[in-house]
């Protein structure tokens, strides 16, 4: 037991020596860049940041930036075709956490410019509601490269309360890779708090238009 004990220390050992040879070695190279590394580095990063403006601006030509309506499904097929990311939140009229997600959405839409995000009446393209299965109000359809790539349901994923900040949205979509997340993917940001559970009124697509909690047959 003792051997694998010290085994196991040498391993850990010679594998911190690594790094930090790595480290240093890096560290070194940096300290002895010239004038024309350092210019060359300059370059590459006013490069960088013009394809990036330039990228911005397309994106924002074809409707990101903001959080918009698709109206039927050819839209929503063109609109998967003309982006690479795709938020796409399927609602019904009168459903009071879909207003919850709307309000969310349009935060990030103009936070992630990469992100197309818009919306769908679920009742109005039911052609497409029933190809993606979709049973459950809210719900959002992630797309990436035009595959359908995750759904988010309800607000399950989201601390399962009503009251779940931006920031959590956020964070599970970053999961997806379906938009830029500098966070700590591996733990949301509400990490360690317990959220007050709420009473679920379980309503179908086509239920009752009232302010209640998760539409679901």
């Amino acid at each position: 037991m003792a051997a694998a004990s010290n085994l196991l220390e040498q391993q850990l050992t010679a594998a911190t020596q690594i790094i930090e040879q790595q480290l240093d070695a890096e560290i070194d190279r940096l300290e002895n860049l010239d004038a024309d590394d350092l210019e060359s580095i300059r370059k590459e990063r006013i490069e960088a940041m013009k394809k990036r403006a330039q990228k911005k601006q397309e994106w924002l030509a074809i409707g990101h930036g903001e959080y918009s309506e698709l109206y039927d499904q050819k839209e929503f097929f063109d609109t998967s075709k003309k982006s690479e990311n795709v938020v796409c939140h399927f609602y019904r009229d009168g459903f009071f956490r879909c207003k919850i997600m709307d309000k969310h959405l349009d935060i990030l839409a103009r936070k992630h410019v990469e992100t197309r995000f818009c919306k769908i009446n679920a009742e109005k393209a039911p052609f497409l509601t029933d190809r993606l299965r979709i049973k459950v109000l809210p719900t959002l359809c992630v797309l990436r490269n035009g595959k359908t790539r995750d759904y988010i349901v309800g607000f399950t994923d989201l601390g399962n309360t009503d009251e779940f900040p931006t920031e959590m949205l956020e964070w599970r979509l970053g999961r997806t890779e379906v938009l830029e997340y500098n966070g700590d993917l591996l733990n949301p940001p509400v990490a360690g708090k317990r959220p007050q559970q709420k009473m679920k009124v379980k309503k179908t697509i086509r239920g009752d238009s009232d302010d209640s909690d998760t539409d679901s047959d």
